[in-house]
């Protein structure tokens, strides 16, 4: 029953990771940046949609809705203001602007928002279903299905479409991209838009279950990095095994060994997984030209 309700949480939590992986995955895959300031997007979703349905009394769908929207806004101004000023003089300072930036948000809204932990009501987590004698929230099974599905519409968008395949080669060739008539600037400007909109995404459907502040994001974006790298971020499919993996392994060690062991045995557990396979679970080496 333990082991059940461990691997239920496991995998509810690891695919909220996988999304926020994937969202290192679209900026990576397109324009070769990720947005270090993901974290605070995980947070903004969770903020803008407390404070939209639970403050403003909005319906739950339309506020979903306006806050993904603001952070998409988020990830333009985010790409606009920190990324490419900096990548097109081909500087690696987007870095450490990204984490500035997410730094600076978290902070304006702790000032604005408050720093005390608030619930985030929702019929999805308030009555569970009991499989197997274990009580099972509907999020809990929401979640994991929502993860899957856009895994699997970027994997075929990328792989599979005329236009993926067009965008993956902005990152190869601009020049070319532009002569297939891609506006390039406006293709890497939209995929932090996705990016911050899949992390905004991931923190509305957590907040029920967790609390909503604003420092929430901060291990949350680390984690999903580390599970994008894990998985191998160039794969949509491989980071969000590797975030289903890892939530597994943070569930099993909480529910057997303590919650003080979790980040010890997880982290330790992608550094041994890294050691072995270099380029993710179901990355691919980089070939160079010499």
């Amino acid at each position: 029953m333990l082991l059940f309700s461990a691997i239920v949480s496991g995998v509810a939590v690891g695919s909220m990771y996988g999304m926020i992986a994937l969202g290192y995955h679209v900026t990576y895959a397109i324009s070769n940046t990720v947005n270090f300031a993901q974290g605070s997007s995980v947070m903004l979703g969770a903020v803008f949609g407390y404070v939209l349905a639970i403050r403003l009394g909005l319906p739950m769908p339309l506020a979903v809705v306006l806050a993904l929207s603001l952070c998409a806004l988020f990830g333009l101004v985010v790409e606009r203001i920190l990324v490419r000023p900096f990548a097109e003089r081909g500087s690696s300072a987007w870095l450490m602007a990204t984490v500035a930036g997410g730094i600076v948000v978290d902070n304006l809204v702790l000032f604005t928002f408050g720093k005390e932990p608030r619930g985030f009501p929702s019929t999805l987590a308030q009555k569970p279903v009991a499989i197997f004698g274990t009580g099972i929230l509907p999020l809990q099974v929401i979640i994991p299905l929502v993860g899957l599905g856009i895994a699997f519409a970027l994997q075929y968008a990328f792989r599979k479409t005329a236009r993926g395949k067009a965008l993956l080669a902005v990152v190869q060739n601009k020049r070319a991209a532009q002569l297939m008539g891609i506006n390039v600037r406006s293709a890497i400007a939209m995929s932090f838009a996705l990016s911050a909109a899949l992390a905004g995404l991931a923190g509305i459907m957590i907040a029920p279950l967790v609390s909503v502040h604003s420092d929430m994001g901060t291990l949350f974006g680390i984690k999903g990095f580390a599970v994008a790298i894990l998985g191998g971020i160039g794969s949509a499919w491989g980071v969000m095994l590797a975030g289903i993996l890892y939530g597994l392994i943070e569930a099993m060690v909480t529910s057997f060994a303590g919650s003080g062991y979790t980040q010890i045995v997880a982290f330790a557990v992608v550094i041994a997984a890294l050691a072995i396979c270099p380029n993710g679970l179901l990355g691919r080496a980089v070939t160079r030209k010499v």
